[in-house]
């Protein structure tokens, strides 16, 4: 593990109790006091943040479109992007499984511990600087964001529609669980009752299976003649 005094360095805050940064880069496979709490606060912050600035700058934007812009930018990917732009991985301490399965380089565990980092850098001096700690390294996505852009996920597309047209609500099951603990693999099946439709959709979590059998279902029903999906 490098020096934590690197990390400092990289995230450009020096912590006054250096425990707490200590806490934020240990994973529940090494300890059993580890991150989780912090990144609980930290996500927690982090969402308080970003709803006040996407409030602050698009004035007219409607909740919705807050809702999923908000979202754009605290999601898993987009922490862990920020979390190898500052080699967090590099700092981790991981428990001998998760190392040999490159935890450290795991989309979920990076995105965790940035937020724990933000959780400790909270505690350790206040809101304000950790409205810095966000506004410096969520620049780039604050620069980007769009609100009006943003179309929603295809598990709301789906049910707006089958609402607006009086048909029943998809059904969604899950019917399979595979890999291992750290990397499952989940299957959904999703039944559209109106359509006779019934597809399976795949993905690392049950809601982005939800989401890819939902998506395939609004593309099979867009293909039905006489249907605007």
């Amino acid at each position: 593990m490098s020096s934590l005094v690197s990390l400092e360095s990289k995230i450009g805050y020096v912590f006054v109790d250096k425990a707490l940064l200590t806490r934020a880069v240990t994973h529940r496979s090494f300890a059993s006091k580890n991150n989780e709490r912090l990144e609980f606060l930290g996500d927690s912050i982090l969402g308080q943040i970003v709803a006040e600035y996407l409030f602050l700058s698009f004035e007219e934007a409607t909740e919705g479109q807050l809702s999923r812009a908000r979202a754009s930018i605290v999601k898993e990917p987009t922490l862990a992007r920020i979390a190898r732009k500052l080699h967090l991985g590099n700092y981790l301490k991981l428990g001998g499984g998760e190392l040999k399965s490159g935890g450290f380089n795991r989309d979920s565990i990076l995105a965790d511990a940035l937020e724990a980092v933000l959780g400790a850098v909270y505690l350790d001096s206040g809101f304000e600087k950790a409205k810095e700690f966000v506004n410096t390294h969520f620049s780039e996505e604050f620069a980007n964001a769009n609100p009006g852009s943003l179309q929603k996920d295809p598990k709301t597309r789906l049910q707006e529609f089958l609402q607006q047209n009086g048909l029943d609500l998809p059904l969604y099951e899950v019917t399979g669980i595979s890999g291992a603990s750290h990397e499952q693999q989940f299957t959904v099946l999703c039944t559209i009752p109106s359509h006779d439709i019934s597809l399976v959709g795949t993905g690392s979590s049950k809601r982005k299976a939800e989401q890819s059998s939902a998506s395939l279902a609004l593309d099979s029903i867009s293909k039905t003649p006489g249907t605007n999906g």
